[in-house]
């Protein structure tokens, strides 16, 4: 989701083996771009591909079940991460919660879970009674849930997050940010599918220049 239109509308064992670009090698300026000042990766000596997305997006929402297939079939010299993202105030609270479970819960489905609420089932995460809703139906500690998002690790995550976002200077989401160098989204590419292909793509040029 562009940023103004939500305004507007509210080792070998190590080498990478993706499928070969359908279309010839993705288009700089066009199905991606590259960063006028590269962006400091997290974990040193892996390629990292950054998701920056929001759970208040239903593109974010969209993309999520190919992207998490996606992200499983990643060669082990490549860090994942999500960072949520928050243009207006009304959107921290998800950003919060993100951080939040991502502290208490281990389980593989909340990502999924969470965004099934806000687009499914319509439950409002933005408001602690909409948060204890989905903490007591997926069995999590209401209490433990809103007393974390409150704390001072999730603030001080999501001041980092604010300042990843920043960095990367997206203008919607998802976005996909490959080892602090490029950018590509669906909306770059034309689509869920080439987006991912276009960041196979990318992987392999950061693999190549390092």
């Amino acid at each position: 989701m562009n940023r103004r239109d939500f305004v507007v509308g509210l080792s070998a064992a190590n080498l990478i083996s993706f499928p070969v670009w359908a279309a010839g090698e993705p288009i700089e300026g066009k199905d991606y771009a590259r960063l006028q000042q590269s962006v400091p990766v997290a974990v040193a000596g892996k390629i990292e591909v950054l998701e920056l997305f929001g759970y208040w997006c239903p593109h974010c929402f969209h993309l999520e079940p190919k992207l998490e297939a996606w992200v499983k079939k990643l060669p082990a010299n490549v860090s994942f991460r999500r960072i949520p993202v928050a243009w207006q105030d009304t959107q921290v609270p998800f950003q919060k919660l993100f951080f939040a479970l991502e502290i208490l819960s281990s389980r593989s489905d909340i990502h999924l879970k969470v965004f099934e609420a806000v687009h499914v089932q319509h439950l409002p995460l933005d408001s602690d009674a909409g948060i204890a809703a989905f903490a007591s139906a997926n069995g999590i500690d209401k209490v433990k849930l809103l007393d974390t998002m409150k704390g001072f690790a999730v603030t001080t995550k999501l001041k980092t997050a604010t300042q990843t976002a920043t960095a990367y200077q997206i203008d919607g989401v998802p976005t996909l940010a490959v080892n602090g160098q490029f950018l590509t989204s669906p909306e770059m590419a034309g689509g869920e599918d080439q987006s991912l292909r276009v960041a196979e793509s990318l992987i392999q040029k950061a693999r190549v220049s390092r």
